[in-house]
């Protein structure tokens, strides 16, 4: 056995066994606090929502356990399994340039676990949703949302493909620099497109029509120097009962979007209370730092790529034959599919640094807006999306981007305004 593929057994079975003991610690959790409301919170949420909640977060979390174990199943099969080797064999009898084969052979691997985990997802929407009351979509919906999704994903993901394919080839050693530069512009267009030409392929976007909502929100804007092309409902409930709101785009493209549970379920104050968090991400310049970080992530990931597609033992040790002729293609795969491996257990480093700007946001918001709107807020949104009041610790720490609802809360009535 190479020692490179012994390095990766163990990474893999040390992230499987992980995954698995915070879902059953995270289920273990909530049970045990199910028939007790917290008590900052039992003013406003009843016994009944609490354990719905329970009962919701914790049949989610046991959909981790399949979902966890098929993708073991489906990375050994490729990698260690041969799949990978069979699937390159088949290109090549069908394609002889070394572009397209690639392509083909990426793409290939993607759709055939996409399809693999296909089921899980149904089962999510139809059967995990649908239980507790927040699908609205039908199967027609749902397929052909797939259908758009891979039709965008080869309308935008192969050309960049073909690009970083090429510029591996061509490059020589400094490719990936020249990658690099080719992901940054790739990631600037989507974000500038995306409001205007991606979003609405999926859902209705109308102006915002409420005109006391409007002037109220304009004025929030303009004390907050935060200029947009315009306020728009989303027509999420065409798919969910499920409700936010956010901003999005850069530049000239920067719009705010309600979704339409959102503004049915909140009163204006508590509507102007959640746009001040949002003003608060764009204020104290989160997305500009959160692009920052994964461009520089990107970075060092395309560089380490780099210096793997050389080494023989990086494919033999995944069990792809092509020590001797190396493959780009074959290299990139390879780095997609076993990085997640690697890279598990720094979760918490992701999560504890968006955990930092949800708490500046709010701070923001109790600053421009209402404290006690946005607890309000908060609580109605909890209730409605079913979210659980008590997490496990550890598993929130994790996989959490957002503060468990007793620390935010807790955090906000710390600003003295609640």
């Amino acid at each position: 056995m190479q020692t490179f593929t012994l390095i990766f057994l163990i990474a893999l079975v040390l992230t499987t066994l992980t995954q698995i003991w915070l879902a059953a610690r995270h289920i273990r959790y909530v049970r045990a606090h199910q028939d007790k409301v917290p008590e900052e919170f039992s003013s406003q949420i009843s016994l009944s929502d609490h354990r719905k909640a329970a009962d919701y977060t914790c049949a989610k979390t046991r959909m981790d356990y399949p979902g966890i174990l098929l993708h073991v199943v489906l990375l050994l099969a490729f990698t260690l399994g041969g799949g990978l080797n069979v699937l390159s064999e088949f290109w090549a009898g069908w394609l002889s340039d070394p572009l397209m084969h690639g392509m083909a052979l990426i793409i290939s691997t993607f759709l055939l676990m996409s399809l693999a985990e296909l089921p899980l997802s149904y089962y999510r929407t139809f059967v995990i949703e649908e239980r507790y009351g927040f699908n609205k979509m039908t199967p027609v919906m749902f397929f052909t949302d797939l259908i758009k999704q891979a039709a965008l994903g080869l309308l935008l993901g192969a050309p960049l493909l073909f690009c970083v394919l090429w510029l591996m080839e061509k490059m020589g050693e400094s490719w990936w620099l020249y990658a690099w530069f080719a992901w940054i512009a790739f990631n600037l267009f989507v974000l500038a497109i995306f409001p205007t030409w991606i979003a609405p392929l999926f859902n209705k976007f109308t102006p915002l029509e409420d005109a006391t909502l409007k002037t109220r929100i304009e004025q929030l804007m303009s004390k907050c120097g935060f200029k947009a092309s315009g306020l728009f409902v989303m027509d999420g409930s065409r798919r969910s009962n499920h409700g936010n709101a956010y901003f999005t785009g850069f530049g000239k493209t920067k719009r705010i979007v309600f979704f339409d549970t959102l503004l049915a379920r909140l009163n204006p104050s508590e509507i102007e209370a959640v746009l001040a968090h949002e003003l608060g991400h764009f204020k104290h310049r989160h997305v500009i730092k959160r692009i920052v970080v994964s461009f520089a992530m990107s970075l060092a990931f395309l560089w380490l790529l780099g210096y793997l597609m050389q080494q023989g033992w990086f494919y033999q040790g995944l069990g792809v034959d092509v020590a001797t002729v190396p493959s780009t293609a074959m290299a990139l795969l390879l780095f997609f599919l076993m990085m997640p491996v690697f890279t598990f257990l720094l979760h918490p480093i992701s999560s504890l640094y968006s955990r930092k700007h949800e708490f500046e946001a709010d701070a923001y918001a109790a600053q421009n807006s209402s404290a006690d709107d946005l607890v309000r807020a908060l609580v109605k949104l909890y209730q409605d999306n079913a979210a659980t009041l008590t997490p496990d610790p550890l598993h929130s720490a994790f996989y959490d981007s957002h503060p468990p609802a007793s620390i935010r809360v807790a955090h906000l009535q710390s600003q003295g305004q609640v």
